[in-house]
Parts: C-alpha cells; structure tokens; sequence
C-alpha cells in the first residue's frame, strides 16, 4: 500500500460557497487543494442571468486568498421563466459550463426552482442543442413521497421521461445516495453522469439519527441505508468515468443548523481529500482516486484537467483539523468522520 500520493489538482464539480462574509471565510479552504469548481448558483437572490453570473464570478475571484490558484466554473438557476437566448449567450461566453435544476423546495434557497418540468423544456431543448450539461438535485418534493424514497422516485418519475424525451441532453445527477440511481447511470446508454459527495461515501442515515439528532449529518439528498452507501463506494472507486467528486461543501453557520428547522448541508472543504484517501485506501483502490477527484469531471464538464499536481502522504499520527471555521456571520462546523484521517495534503 503507497504512503504517498500524487494527484492532479482536483476539481469539485459541486461547491457552495455563499457569498459576502461566508464566502470569503470559506473559499480558500477550497482553493487551497482544488483547482477549479462547479459553483452553485443558489444565492438569494438566485444566480438566473449569465450577467449576474459575471458578477458573482467577480466576487469569487475578488475573495480567492493570495498565492491560490483557483479557477471558479459559473453555472445558472433554472426557473420556469429562464430565457433560452440568455443561456445560449452565457454558454457562448465559455463563462457558464451548466445549468442547474432545482425542483421548487427541494434544499436550500429553491424556492425559486422549477415546479414543473413542462414549462422549463425551451430552456432544456436549447441546451440538448448546445451541449450545456444540466446539473440535477435529484428528488421530488410531493409530501406523499417519503424523503428517503425521494430520489429513487424522481429517477423513474422525471429523469427518465426527460432523458427519453432529450437524449440529446447531457445531465449531472448531483449528490447521487442510492442503489437504484447508480445502476440507472450505469445502464444510460450515454450522456448521463453522477457526481458523489464525500459525506455519502462515509455516513449512513445512523449518523444523524441514532442516539439523538445531529444537524451537522443533515444534509439533503439525506443520507439513506447501508447498503446504498456500499453502492455508492462500489461506484466511486470502480473507476468509471461516470462517477466523479462533487464535494456539495455547503456552508450555513452554526446558528442556522443548530435550530428547532436547521438547514440542510454538510461542510467538508477543508478534509475532503483525506476522507476520500482513507475510503480509496479501505477499498484497495488508491490507484483510482486520481481520476475520481481530478480527471472525470474536467473531461465531462468539457474543461482540462489541472496541470499542477498536489501530493499527499499518510502519516502515522491524525491530521489536525479545525472542528470549526470562523466567518463574519457566525462558525461553521467542519464534517466530522467519526474516525482519525491519516491522509494529508502537503502544503
């Protein structure tokens, strides 16, 4: 078994980082390892318009730390009233690399998503055209449908009567927790991608629930049973292109967690890369974790991957990291693995 590892600079192809004060609290824990992201565009107000894209992109730029070299990838919010001309320009521009779907209620800030696909299918006609990839969270918000069948349900609910209406669309299921959602990527003929968390590589549906409630487990798609957790690491160290990192880090201070309705999302920028050694090394599959977290993605989302590299080295003693990271809004509390990381990166 290797003690050190050499890697591309990763790519996240799925990041939150707020904006303002939490922005710049949290980007370089980020732009510190990886080299570029997919940066999710729901802000309030959301990011709609391929300008309000640049400008954000600016503040990004504006907060990255001194001496990183980061490089944030723009995506858009679909609503039901998204102008089709809008997105071909953002596409054109090479500023926006997707388009992100959320169904109206489903997480954070989705208020302003989409209720039903139907009314959205100019937008989406014109992206099968273009080649723009859309970005999936994949559940259904009907209050009939239990939130741990959520995503099972909309794979054969919506995504796949889209997908047999657009094969021509190339989509991202984001966040991807379930057995049925990866054996349905493995069996797309083509043009369909899954990207997995970190999080949901490490817990099940325990870690939130057993022995009390813990808001820092709470994320959305929740965590769901054992055995889709085993199916998500069968996926992620298999090697196939259509399974690669999107961390979903996404900060909310503790204040907004740790309340009687605490919002959903798990922060994990600054152990990601080490929670994903230690999974890669439990699964006798370290020679994989390269194109994981550093080649499929780029190659999917049409981009190069990082020329630069970043080494890693498993060490006798734990990695320190911090258990919170402090913004001008209140802390944030770093995901926890409930085990010692030995993996660090060597900076």
């Amino acid at each position: 078994m290797p003690s050190t590892l050499v890697l591309r600079r990763p790519f996240d192809a799925h990041l939150h980082l707020r904006d303002g004060e939490v922005l710049r609290a949290v980007l370089g824990e980020t732009s510190r390892d990886f080299a570029q992201a997919i940066v999710m565009p729901n802000l309030v107000p959301p990011i709609v318009t391929w300008r309000q894209a640049e400008e954000y992109r600016a503040r990004i730029a504006e907060a990255v730390p001194r001496g990183d070299r980061f490089k944030p990838l723009m995506t858009l919010y679909l609503t039901e009233q998204t102008d089709p001309d809008d997105v071909a320009v953002a596409h054109a521009s090479g500023l926006v690399k997707a388009v992100k779907l959320y169904p109206a209620g489903a997480t954070t800030n989705s208020s302003s998503g989409v209720r039903h696909v139907e009314n959205a299918m100019p937008v989406l006609e014109r992206m099968a055209d273009l080649g723009l990839p859309l970005c999936i969270h994949g559940e259904v918000t009907l209050s009939d449908v239990d939130i741990f069948d959520r995503e099972a349900v909309f794979v054969e609910a919506v995504l796949d009567p889209l997908r047999r209406r657009l094969p021509d669309l190339k989509v991202t299921m984001e966040h991807v927790t379930t057995a049925e959602c990866v054996d349905y990527i493995k069996k797309a003929p083509a043009n369909l991608a899954g990207s997995i968390t970190p999080h949901h590589l490490i817990i099940n549906r325990n870690a939130m629930l057993a022995g009390g409630i813990k808001p820092h487990y709470y994320c959305l798609p929740v965590a769901k049973r054992e055995h889709h957790r085993l199916a998500l690491r069968a996926a992620a160290t298999s090697g196939d292109s259509r399974f690669f990192l999107g961390t979903d880090s996404a900060p909310h201070v503790d204040a907004m967690k740790e309340c009687a309705c605490g919002c959903a999302g798990i922060f994990n920028a600054t152990n990601a890369l080490s929670c994903l050694a230690h999974v890669f090394e439990q699964e006798n599959a370290l020679d994989k974790l390269e194109a994981f977290t550093s080649l499929h993605a780029p190659a999917w989302y049409g981009v190069p991957p990082a020329k630069e590299t970043v080494v890693m080295r498993r060490q006798v003693d734990p990695i320190c990291v911090p258990d919170k990271i402090e913004t001008g809004e209140g802390p944030v509390t770093l995901f926890d693995p409930m085990f010692p990381l030995h993996w660090a990166v060597q900076r």
